[in-house]
């Protein structure tokens, strides 16, 4: 589900349910490398059985890694996947199954998504092309030399889409590695290995959730199975909740920007804080041939969804219920209530922004009109549907649906209003900014001192020399360095000049100007994305907080011109969102329940318009999904139509081709109040399914049988070592199939027996290559074939389809709770409510005490600074350090960024460490956010406590990167870091610093002012110790020979 912030917005409220990946690293013996032994526990002290991977969150990360260069070929792709599959095994070692799932051919209420941002895509592509073409030819202008570019077969990222080369390619590459892995690796031995590629229909997380589905609640599966699924998507959270699968865990990166948590605000340098800064200058990477490759490697960290379970039962528990309350009901309801904030299905609501505490309103209004709705908003995957009127066969009942959603549509006009207000102060202030930053750089010199640039960088130029030396002193071998052919000497008034000797004068360094243009483009895309930086400014015509919002709304969106028209594209609107609402509940819990189905317009109706929801009706067709052509056919700009087969290109990109109006070569961008440009609505014509299947009929039988194959529809593969229990049982049913036809083939399968599979159901059908080729030959150069191969294939079809069960099934053994109500924090003020002002209270209490926002004072210094941070005279000192040891210039052209930090500096002033928010009468200790019933209310902030609870005899590490003395609970592991010491994703403003830096517009610019705040991430750098190694992988060449030993279906 594309909910942006929402995993951070999930940590940042329930921490306990995030916990640091305990990483073992390959060890080096006389330069042989010793891989982890993955056979032995995992240092996590959490046994896994079976481990899912969203493969499409891999592939993507490969195409620009962080830990090498970028790879210019297929399979320097692929040896970077190899590299990053290893990572994720050894950290989760699972026990009895690992499931690879590659996205194939998407639902066509998906495929609208992928259309907008693949065209996207192109675009952004072909724009900074013609903006790297004139950076280029700027630094060809001065004389400034940068290396040739280079051919590369990953030049275009849609190329990740099933029905292309590199996706067939890509599945015998998968294959390759299965093979390697069970052959060689001890870790790999009993477990069984399922790949479902780009051939087999379905999004990869999807895939996953139908095989956990299907395996509940029959004969053999073990209802204490635990599960470990990784992804980058947020919606993987969601999907793991309505599994209902209680020992389940999302495994992903640390979200935060590498090295940043530790980086000076004041020298823009790694390994310390402000604080300990002494103005040193700057080191380029391998500037004295250092060893190392200056990646910083990312750290992972487990969601535990039994955690999270533990938390909404205290969250949505219900004050004096009407009826006992059921928690599984609970989360079905919360999964369907936040699909309102967003999902890849269905456009925006304008009603609800979830930086605006979106989340927050839909729970308390929730709480506060549940007595009234009688019952819960869903039965599993039905959406409101009571059982009477199911057997009866009438209609759906959404009229729950219809009275939750109409009060959230009561506070649209406080809302509205709010956003407008603070989108004008934004939008004033930050012009203002960009006013005197353009004043401070048309006054300043045309060289001025920067500590962050190498001399080196003005290499080949002469310089006037000056008789007095400068102060600056050679620290750590920098003035001895053969690199240093130039000191900075001071004449007379002036700041400082270089002399460069003629012998000595060094060539321009063509990797450092490749980096420099690569940062400048970078700075230049992001500059034309702001709307800011627009001279012709979007007008909002729609003015939503205004009188008439409604109607304008309708007019502008939907271009509507009377009254009448208007009424009927709103119940249009809100007939197909509802369709879309209940297809997205039954594809989270059932699967998909239509092909075809779609949502048929750019823009979401409010929330207020969801009425009269009742004499809806609401039907879906089955279907079936698109051949992998004809869905490139449908998301895929003319621009990638290098993609696909000759002949089906023409239809992209001939003029006279009857669908060449699908494939406008530009659009408009409705930027629809929004700040950057990728925020905005491409508003690209829907596919006429009908007229594309048309065209299509007229070139299909021109393809090749290589293109027809990467066009069908296959099957899940399933791999397992000769030593496996279920091995006698597939060379069995091969021996079975030798005589037999290919048709017969195909429709013959055999039951698997759970207690030979570890619990696993479903079917085994014959591979159509062999099962057990004794060679398995190498796709990629560089890579040795497998010799006397120990690894059988075969298909896998799952269970029988029946329908999931919304609850944990019997038999499960629940975790040791260990959330208690104290580790909830205080429901914060609504989000429209909150005027934003804060009292100020008097420092007669200690840094021991603390108040809603965790701000810290004490008697003697008033506001205290958070850790890594200073101010004062700390500040003045640091500076002074900075400006004694930074008489290095270079010019404008470089970038000078002291504004940037200044910049940073000025806005902490505003609510970094501010007094906390003042109750709301009308919901904060009452109505909405009123606490559970039968709870302790929350104590004032003068007399509360920390409440530590000892689980283990741990220490805890520091605060949770937000203060001192966060009142969290100390929550131990048995040893490792605090689980709180999360800088990266928490903020060092404090939790409410989430809540009032909502100024920001669209909460974008608060997203960012979060991420540059001095102290950022505080507890952060515990997790890098210990330096990472990172893995490199060389490249090498594919090999095309794809004779039997690629099993295919």
């Amino acid at each position: 589900m594309g909910v942006p912030a929402f995993y951070r917005w999930l940590a940042e409220k329930y921490p306990l349910i995030v916990s640091d990946v305990v990483e073992e690293e390959a060890v080096e013996i006389e330069g042989i490398k010793i891989p982890v032994d993955t056979s032995k526990p995992n240092p996590n002290d959490l046994e896994y059985d079976n481990l899912y991977l969203d493969m499409n969150g891999i592939i993507h990360p490969c195409f620009h890694p962080e830990d090498r260069p970028s790879p210019t070929t297929f399979e320097e792709v692929f040896q970077c996947m190899f590299d990053y599959i290893d990572r994720l095994f050894v950290m989760v070692r699972p026990r009895k199954l690992l499931y690879m799932a590659i996205d194939g051919v998407a639902p066509r209420a998906k495929m609208n998504q992928q259309r907008s941002r693949r065209f996207r895509s192109a675009k952004d592509a072909s724009d900074a092309a013609a903006e790297e073409e004139k950076l280029r030819e700027e630094f060809e202008r001065e004389g400034r030399k940068l290396p040739p570019k280079i051919d590369s077969q990953v030049f275009d990222s849609n190329v990740i889409t099933p029905g292309t080369e590199f996706m067939g390619v890509l599945s015998i590459a998968l294959q390759y590695y299965v093979h390697l892995r069970l052959n060689h690796d001890v870790g790999w031995k009993n477990i069984k290995v399922i790949l479902s590629d780009a051939n087999v229909p379905g999004e990869g997380e999807h895939k996953i959730m139908s095989y956990i589905r299907l395996q509940r609640n029959i004969p053999g599966f073990d209802p204490n199975t635990r599960h470990c699924l990784y992804g980058l998507d947020a919606d993987l959270i969601m999907l793991g909740l309505a599994t209902h699968e209680v020992h389940f865990s999302i495994l992903r990166e640390v979200v935060f920007t590498p090295g940043q948590q530790d980086k000076c605000f004041l020298c823009g340098q790694m390994g310390h804080m402000a604080a300990d800064c002494e103005g040193k200058a700057k080191k380029r990477a391998g500037e004295f041939d250092e060893k190392g490759d200056g990646f910083v490697k990312k750290p992972y960290q487990f969601l535990h969804i039994w955690i999270l379970r533990e938390y909404l039962e205290f969250e949505m528990r219900i004050p004096n219920p009407p009826f006992e309350i059921d928690l599984e009901r609970i989360v079905d309801d919360f999964i369907f209530i936040c699909f309102f904030v967003g999902n890849d299905f269905l456009p925006h609501m304008p009603t609800l922004e979830i930086r605006e505490g979106a989340i927050n309103l839909l729970m308390a209004v929730y709480k506060k009109e549940f007595r009234s709705l009688d019952g819960y908003l869903t039965d599993g995957c039905k959406v409101l549907i009571l059982t009477l009127i199911l057997d009866f066969g009438m209609p759906p009942n959404l009229k729950r649906v219809e009275q939750f959603i109409q009060a959230i549509g009561s506070f649209e006009d406080k809302i509205f209003q709010k956003r407008t207000r603070l989108h004008q102060r934004q939008a004033e202030r930050i012009k203002g900014d960009k006013a005197r930053k353009r004043r401070m750089d048309d006054a300043a010199p045309t060289v001025q001192p920067e500590s962050l640039v190498p001399v080196e960088r003005f290499s080949g130029s002469r310089l006037a020399s000056a008789p007095v030396p400068s102060p600056f002193q050679p620290s750590d071998g920098v003035g001895s360095a053969p690199h240093q052919k130039a000191r900075r000497l001071s004449s007379g008034s002036s700041i400082g000049a270089a002399i460069v000797d003629v012998e000595n004068s060094l060539e321009p360094d063509e990797n450092e100007n490749k980096e420099e243009l690569k940062t400048k483009l970078k700075e230049l895309i992001r500059e034309k994305s702001d709307a800011f930086n627009s001279d012709t400014h979007e007008e909002d015509k729609v003015k939503l907080g205004e009188p008439g919002w409604r109607e304008r709304y309708y007019e502008e969106k939907f271009s509507v011109t009377t009254i009448e028209e208007m009424e009927r594209i709103r119940k249009d609107v809100v007939l197909k969102y509802t369709e879309g609402l209940c297809w997205v509940m039954h594809y989270y819990m059932e699967g998909v329940c239509s092909w075809q189905w779609f949502y048929p317009y750019h823009y979401a109706p409010f929330a207020s318009d969801l009425k009269d929801l009742g004499e809806l009706d609401i039907k879906f067709e089955l279907g079936t999904p698109f051949k992998p052509f004809n869905q490139l056919l449908g998301v895929f700009p003319a621009a990638s139509s290098h993609a696909l087969p000759e002949r089906y290109r023409t239809l992209m990109t001939d003029p006279n081709s009857p669908i060449i109006d699908f494939y406008p070569t530009d659009f408009e961008v409705d930027m629809n109040g929004k700040r950057y440009s990728w925020q905005g609505i491409a508003k690209l014509p829907f596919i006429d399914e009908r007229r594309l299947l048309e065209a299509v009929s007229e070139v299909e039988f021109t393809l090749t049988d290589e293109e027809k194959r990467r066009n069908s529809r296959m099957c899940d593969m399933l791999f397992i070592a000769t030593s496996h229990r279920l091995a006698e049982l597939i060379f069995s049913l091969d021996n079975h199939c030798r005589q037999l036809s290919a048709r017969e083939r195909i429709d013959l399968k055999v039951q698997i027996k759970p207690e030979l599979s570890d619990g696993m159901n479903g079917y085994l059908t014959p591979c159509s290559g062999e099962t057990h080729p004794p060679i398995f030959r190498s796709p990629m150069e560089g890579m040795e074939d497998i010799l006397a191969n120990q690894v059988i294939c075969c298909i896998y079809r799952l269970p029988d389809v029946h329908s999931h069960i919304t609850r944990p099934p019997p038999g499960v053994i629940f975790p040791k709770k260990i959330v208690n109500i104290g580790d909830l924090k205080p429901p914060p003020p609504l989000w429209h409510e909150d005027n934003g002002r804060r009292p100020m209270h008097n420092n007669n209490y200690n840094n021991n005490h603390y108040n809603n926002n965790n701000n810290h004072y004490n008697n003697n210094q008033g506001r205290q600074n958070p850790p890594g941070s200073l101010s004062g005279l700390h500040l003045g000192d640091a500076a002074h350090r900075l400006v004694t040891n930074s008489l290095q210039t270079r010019t404008d052209r470089h970038g000078y960024q002291a504004a940037d930090g200044h910049h940073q500096q000025h806005h902490h002033g505003h609510g970094y460490n501010q007094p906390p928010y003042a109750p709301q009468v009308s919901y904060q200790y009452g109505g909405y956010n009123a606490p559970p019933h039968g709870v302790q209310d929350y104590a004032p902030p003068q007399s509360r406590q920390p409440p530590y609870q000892s689980r283990g005899g741990y220490q805890p590490r520091g605060s949770s990167g937000r203060f001192p003395s966060d009142p969290y609970p100390v929550q131990s592991r048995g040893g490792g870091h605090h689980r709180d010491n999360r800088g990266g994703r928490g903020y060092s403003g404090g939790y409410n610093q989430h809540q009032q830096q909502q100024q920001h517009w669209d909460g974008q610019g608060g997203e960012e002012h979060y991420n540059n705040q001095r102290g950022y991430g505080g507890g952060q750098h515990h997790r890098q110790q210990g330096g990472d190694r990172n893995r490199r992988g060389g490249g090498s060449h594919h090999h095309h020979d794809q004779g039997p030993r690629h099993h295919r279906y």
